[in-house]
């Protein structure tokens, strides 16, 4: 256990390559572009349905009566 410990440490310090913080900025930037939109799909796609299911509901209300 603690050579794997020291193993994965070693690795860390050494052989992992860290971004810059204007990398990590950018990186950011894009993720919250792309959630943005995400969100953006995702609430047209929810008042398109909520507006479908009440037509339907409509249309199935004035059949009955």
């Amino acid at each position: 256990m603690l050579n794997y410990v020291k193993e994965s440490y070693n690795e860390l310090v050494n052989k992992v390559t860290w971004p810059t913080f204007p990398q990590l900025q950018s990186s950011t930037v894009v993720v919250m572009v792309a959630s943005v939109i995400f969100a953006i799909i995702v609430l047209v796609m929810d008042l398109s349905f909520e507006n479908l299911m009440e037509g339907i509901y409509d249309t199935l209300t004035k059949l009955v009566h």
